[in-house]
């Protein structure tokens, strides 16, 4: 018989119970020790401050101690910044939009709060005055407008001044005076911009009136700035002598090569001690010609080739041949006596191209102005800067000269890679200073947009913005904070672009549709731009706005104060009438869509489509009827065209339009009814008016009764014939 041993089962159940606990089994006095990840329990909060304040943001967290923090700048780590308050330098502009955001960390993980975004805001300030207004010089019975750009904190109030008197009801930016006479020849005029903060005062400005002359002038591409393609001065040609009985073809002006920019034109210029209508001509052979408009004599002819070069060729593409010279529309200063021209040359072993601006004397055609200045330009992307190549690009649009500046813009050959959209300002006065440069398409990667237009002018408004249409071409429809492409490329868009202190885009419109226009090329911007008077709506209020249609056949009524930006699935815009040109791709004998520019006249805008009829769309309370108000009979094969408008006011309007068969035909409409043909140059017996080769894109000038045609020799002149 076994005996415990004294204390034996005691002391092991004790031993036991011991090692149960050690060994972590549970107890009714064990604790969990484990720690807790952080969890954040008050997030940042956005902030609004001023340049040159700071801004603090905070975040209140829980979680096991001890918590580590690293706040972030748009996603990038912040050095220093660790702690649960952080507070920003003095902010910048440029930090408009940024977003702040904090990781909060302990050994058992990691909790990252949500981005607060910062809103930076001009600090108070009175006025400054960046744009001085410019002086201006007209005829007597014309208008003048003087403009200013300040800056400042809103609301900016205005005062324009006439010869130091302030001039009643003359408060916004840009002030027009009325009709000026001998006794306004030398006033000076300034403006007195104000706000709550203080007051600034611009400089004089000062009026040149010469006394009036019978003719008009036409001296940049459709007749103005908003390019409406109309000329209200023409007292010669009517209603009742456009006729083939009465009115045809006079002479042609022979050149050495096509004519692709629209024909300019100056009544009464003195030349050789004699006055002279002067006709200006560019051909793609890089000569520019002035002719007499009466006598069709040559005044004058220069070549813009240097020594050791020649005109350019076809580059990789058929657009243009045999030669690429001038191809886009010159402007005129008529005061400053110059026309500027943009010529392409070529070295003669084929290696190196030049785009050059040249400023010539109206006179003699001799270089003025230290011209002619290389064009070059460079523009940061995101992945480096790009630099203009010479050789991938040509101006076709037409020149524009705004308040001292030139700006152009650039197209591609064809659309052979690698090519971007340039659009580049000069100093008018003196060639060689560069003022601007814009890329609208810098991280494309070479496949544009680029701006063409079918020819169309850069349009401009009177507050000094500049206005085209892209082309095909990248854009990015992720949008940033402000609702523009992230990435900066504007392809298939409206673009409203400021010129105070450079180039920038300062609203858009895309339609919705963009990927659509991109894959299967339908260019928006194949046609021009136009800028619309003003038009009270059915509300009274005003509306300014422009005008536009692509390869797509529909016509876009865009507000330039309002844009619309892009809206996936819709388009945010003023009127949109769909189809109304038709659409090339899916019209099965591939007509309708534009290749030209519009014209305006007394309420109704023209349009010419692709292997359509010309027609008429009315304006009433701001919107364009549904349907042509008129039509002509006749259809315009590729590319349509673009038509222009004489009138005496608002009477006696005719529309005239080119249609480019071989020969070409001219065609003269009673603008108020399409329907009513009064000429074309096929009226006449024995071929009296019969034209030549034309050019693919031409727009008639129209002056002092006659009207004048581009063509692939020379220009054709029109008018009465007794």
């Amino acid at each position: 018989m076994m005996r415990e041993r004294p204390g034996g089962r005691g002391t092991c159940l004790l031993l036991c119970v011991l090692w149960l606990s050690a060994c972590g089994h549970d107890s009714p006095t064990t604790a969990n020790t484990e720690p807790s990840a952080p969890s954040i329990t008050t997030q940042p909060a956005a902030q609004s401050v001023v340049v040159g304040a700071t801004a603090s943001f905070s975040v209140a967290a829980s979680g096991t101690a001890p918590l580590s923090y690293q706040w972030t700048k748009n996603g990038t780590p912040i050095a220093g910044a660790t702690a649960a308050t952080y507070v920003t330098p003095p902010v910048a502009a440029t930090d408009d939009g940024a977003t702040f955001a904090v990781g909060v960390s302990n050994s058992a993980g990691t909790a990252t709060s949500q981005a607060a975004k910062l809103t930076v805001s001009a600090a108070p300030a009175p006025p400054s005055i960046t744009t001085q207004p410019a002086d201006q010089s007209i005829r007597s019975g014309q208008s003048a407008t003087f403009s200013v750009v300040a800056t400042g904190s809103a609301p900016l109030t205005y005062q324009w001044r006439k010869n130091g008197t302030a001039i009643a009801g003359a408060t916004a930016a840009t002030y027009t005076t009325p009709a000026g006479t001998s006794a306004d020849n030398g006033a000076l005029f300034s403006v007195v911009v104000s706000n709550s903060l203080g007051s600034a005062s611009s400089n004089n400005a000062k009026l040149t009136v010469t006394a009036a002359s019978a003719g008009t002038d036409v001296v940049t591409y459709k007749n103005d700035l908003a390019r409406t393609g109309q000329n209200l001065t023409e007292k010669l040609l009517t209603l009742a002598n456009v006729n083939s009985a009465s009115f045809g073809k006079l002479r042609t002006l022979a050149t050495d090569g096509k004519v692709d920019g629209q024909v300019l034109y100056l009544s009464g210029l003195s030349l050789g001690g004699a006055t002279h209508n002067v006709v200006y001509a560019g051909t793609e052979n890089d000569s520019l010609y002035a002719f007499d408009a009466d006598t069709g004599a040559q005044l004058w002819k220069v070549s813009l080739v240097p020594a050791n070069e020649k005109a350019s060729g076809p580059v990789n593409c058929d657009e243009i041949t045999p030669t690429i010279g001038i191809t886009g529309t010159p402007v005129i200063d008529r005061a400053a006596g110059v026309i500027y021209v943009i010529a392409l040359t070529v070295s003669s072993d084929d290696t190196t191209y030049h785009h050059r601006l040249h400023a010539l004397d109206l006179a003699s055609g001799a270089e003025r102005l230290g011209g002619p200045s290389e064009i070059k330009a460079t523009y940061n992307t995101a992945s480096g800067a790009i630099s203009f190549d010479p050789q991938q690009y040509v101006e076709k649009t037409g020149l524009l000269l705004l308040n001292g500046t030139l700006y152009t813009a650039w197209t591609s050959h064809c659309d052979n890679k690698f090519y971007t959209g340039w659009l580049m300002g000069y100093n008018a006065s003196n060639l060689q200073q560069q003022t601007a440069v814009l890329n609208v398409a810098p991280n494309s990667g070479g496949v544009g947009p680029s701006i063409w237009m079918s020819g169309g002018g850069i349009a401009a408004d009177g507050s000094g913005n500049i206005y085209v249409i892209t082309a095909n071409g990248a854009f990015e429809e992720t949008l940033d904070g402000n609702g523009f492409p992230n990435m900066g490329d504007f392809g298939d868009s409206f673009l409203k672009i400021s010129t105070s202190g450079g180039l920038t885009v300062v609203d858009y419109f895309s339609p919705y549709i963009n990927a659509y226009l991109q894959g299967n090329d339908l260019d928006l911007g194949s046609g021009g731009i136009l800028l619309l008077p003003d038009m009270s709506d059915s509300a009274g209020s005003v509306r300014h706005l422009a005008v536009g249609a692509g390869k797509d056949g529909n016509i876009y009524l865009v507000d330039r104060d309002s844009m619309g930006h892009f809206t996936s699935g819709s388009n945010n815009i003023w009127q949109q009438l769909t189809g109304a040109l038709g659409n090339q791709y899916t019209n099965p004998n591939g007509n309708g869509g534009v290749w030209g520019t519009p014209a305006y006249f007394n309420g109704s805008v023209y349009y010419c489509p692709r292997g359509g009829l010309l027609e008429a769309f009315r304006f009433s309370q701001a919107r364009l009827g549904s349907t042509p108000s008129s039509m002509s009979a006749a259809a315009f094969p590729y590319p349509g065209c673009s038509p222009a408008v004489s009138a005496n006011g608002s009477s006696n309007g005719i529309v005239w339009a080119l249609m480019r068969t071989t020969p070409a035909v001219l065609y003269a409409y009673d603008a108020s009814n399409l329907a009513k043909l009064l000429y074309n140059s096929n009226q006449a017996g024995g071929a009296r008016d019969q034209l030549g080769t034309p050019v693919t894109f031409s727009a008639p000038t129209i002056a002092d009764g006659k009207v004048f045609i581009q063509q692939a020799n020379g220009v054709a002149v029109f008018g009465l014939l007794n």
